[in-house]
């Protein structure tokens, strides 16, 4: 550090993005440094994201959160993965399902080779069968990974992340923050003042506080008020990619046992998730006005809800994509500010937290950052282009009939998703990406639950005789149905570990969420 310690890093904005920056720094930062975050009761928070990917689990052990706690406090539920349904057509549906492999490779070859030749010989079932999330999530029932069992069951590494309330969960991390020092500031940023050179200096609240920093941490949402109302820093576009951009959110009344899976159903311009928690559903619509007017959407989202909506639908808009520069002077963008990919996969939280570890794996020792901002921004860029080009991959591989879809299928993709689904086709392989997010688990469960069955299999495949290879398809499945059946139901599961208090029915305001 500089010799003018100790380090101020001032975080403005609340939410989900704001108390988890603040939850981080606190928990790893050492003595020395000030951390300051400013809200206001007065602004309601978007809180995208009350899906979550296993990645959580990382940020959750960061912090050394207790697992039953953390549901408890959050009304939170299980997820094994995102049910696919109408996506490729209508009548159709898949799982995502988590997990570090599709089954038991055989002779240095994933899986899914061996699938793919007993698929087209009509030997194998849909891919779901031999992923154990894919068939335990839609029978409802979910464990933590078994320590009573051998280390190859599937049961001894059961892959699974969160649906929570973002509300609660920002306000879980506020009282974890401010017990490890970090300051509270209410109001609202009025004045945003700069040094000579551009830097941010100072904010002024409404209240006429000054608050200056070193480090700036813009969780200010879509708004980017200082990373691009202040520093004008730019925004990449990718709505000709992910056209959607509207949506609605509503809560209702929980309409039986909240199932281990988020599910996302296509719809004439766009697609519906429905999110279950321990006191309530949350639902939306997330779709593209060029297709459907704002009223026909409410009334599609109000026709398709599983229970009693708790209050009138909220609307929200956007604009996919993300900042030129996520790091800018001394400004680090996170959340919202920093760019949007729509909750399709749940990678808001994902882009949080990954923002925050680089962040944390960048920490300037002085005011010269051009240097760790430079990767930073390489860094989050790589990432923001990676997860949009899977998420693009839903839109476009699809037989769907209404205008909205067609013209998703006919759309021009990046040059580097048309080449991953070229080589995949050709004889179904896949090579991940450096460091990139989804694995080849979750590219091969979308790109086959969205039609793309590869025309050939890898060579390698046929030194296996066909009736071991039927016989080795077989006794996947044969284990995975026989782990299912071991599995309790997922609400008997909480009931027994992490069943949450009942609250009264006065919810914040809904987020976005997948």
């Amino acid at each position: 550090m500089s010799e003018r310690a100790p380090q101020s890093i001032t975080i403005v904005g609340g939410g989900t993005a704001g108390w988890m920056t603040a939850a981080a720094l606190s928990a790893t930062l050492p003595r020395g440094y000030t951390i300051r975050l400013i809200e206001s009761e007065q602004i309601g928070t978007v809180g995208v994201g009350e899906g979550t990917i296993p990645h959580i689990h990382l940020f959750n052990q960061l912090l050394r959160l207790d697992e039953a706690d953390f549901i408890r406090s959050t009304q939170g539920t299980f997820k094994l993965g995102v049910q696919f349904k109408d996506w490729r057509r209508v009548g159709e549906r898949y799982m995502h399902g988590f997990g570090s492999s599709l089954g038991p490779g055989l002779n240095l070859l994933p899986f899914h080779q061996y699938w793919v030749k007993a698929r087209h010989a009509g030997r194998a079932q849909a891919l779901d069968r031999y992923v154990l999330a894919a068939s335990a999530g839609p029978a409802g029932k979910f464990m933590t990974s078994a320590r009573d069992v051998p280390a190859t069951s599937p049961l001894a590494n059961i892959s699974y992340a969160y649906h929570f309330d973002a509300g609660l969960y920002a306000r879980y991390l506020r009282s974890y923050s401010e017990q490890r020092g970090v300051q509270r500031s209410e109001g609202i940023v009025r004045q945003v003042k700069q040094t000579d050179n551009g830097d941010i200096a100072s904010v002024v609240l409404d209240n006429g506080e000054e608050i200056a920093g070193d480090l700036f941490i813009d969780c200010s949402g879509f708004r980017g008020l200082l990373i691009e109302e202040t520093l004008k820093t730019g925004y990449h576009d990718y709505s000709q990619w992910l056209p959607c951009n509207r949506a609605l959110a509503v809560p209702t009344e929980n309409a039986g046992p909240p199932t281990p899976y988020t599910r996302s159903t296509a719809r004439q311009a766009g697609w519906q998730w429905r999110i279950p928690l321990q006191h309530r559903t949350g639902n939306g619509y997330v779709y593209c006005n060029d297709f459907i007017s704002d009223d026909e959407a409410t009334a599609t989202l109000l026709a398709n809800l599983d229970g009693k909506p708790l209050k009138d639908p909220m609307p929200l808009r956007f604009v996919t994509g993300r900042r030129k520069q996520f790091w800018n002077r001394n400004v680090v963008a996170i959340g919202l500010s920093s760019g949007f990919l729509e909750p399709l996969e749940a990678t808001s939280i994902y882009s949080i937290q990954t923002g925050i570890t680089k962040l944390l794996a960048l920490l300037p020792q002085d005011r010269d950052y051009a240097v760790l901002a430079e990767r930073y921004n390489t860094q989050m860029s790589f990432d923001f282009d990676r997860i949009r080009d899977f998420l693009i991959l839903h839109y476009k591989a699809n037989q769907r009939e209404e205008p909205f879809w067609q013209r998703c299928a006919a759309m021009e993709i990046p040059q580097e998703l048309q080449e991953v689904i070229d080589l995949f086709a050709d004889s179904g392989r896949f090579f991940r990406q450096g460091e990139e997010m989804f694995a080849e688990m979750s590219w091969v469960q979308v790109l086959i639950g969205q039609g793309v069955l590869p025309r050939h299999w890898h060579p390698l495949v046929d030194q296996v005789p066909d009736e071991d290879v039927w016989r080795f398809i077989d006794s996947v499945g044969s284990t995975i149905e026989r782990c299912v059946e071991a599995m309790p139901m997922q609400q008997a599961f909480i009931d027994r570990h992490c069943a949450a208090p009942r609250l009264a029915m006065d919810l914040p305001r809904e987020p976005v969420s997948a």
